[in-house]
């Protein structure tokens, strides 16, 4: 089992920054990646960002060149720096672990608004 704290969210104006953080616990051994994924509403969830234990990283589009996955393995955090924030980025923002069984924990979720 992987728990998951999730903290950072909130309300930003268009083009503000925001840094989402999320502290993994429990059987960290067996994490692959972690990642961030993204809900707005009517919308279906949607990936924003994910980052291997190596470092790799995968990025949507949309976000490419805005957002900032890193990761402290040391203190089993995953951070997403949200720069150029516009508001087609507000949605319930989700932290992602994926094991390398393949299986998902995900944390409560963190509303991020963008608006003025």
């Amino acid at each position: 089992q992987v728990q998951l704290v999730e903290s950072g969210g909130g309300l930003v104006q268009p083009g503000g920054s925001l840094r989402l953080s999320c502290a993994a616990s429990g059987s960290i051994i067996s994490i692959y990646t972690m990642g961030w994924y993204r809900q707005a509403p009517g919308k279906q969830r949607e990936l924003v960002a994910t980052i291997t234990n190596a470092g790799t990283t995968l990025y949507a589009v949309s976000v490419k060149g805005r957002f900032t996955i890193s990761r402290d393995n040391a203190k089993n955090t995953v951070y997403l720096q949200m720069n150029s924030l516009t508001p087609e980025d507000t949605a319930v923002y989700y932290c992602n672990v994926r094991t390398y069984g393949a299986y998902d924990y995900w944390a409560q979720g963190t509303q991020v608004t963008v608006s003025s």
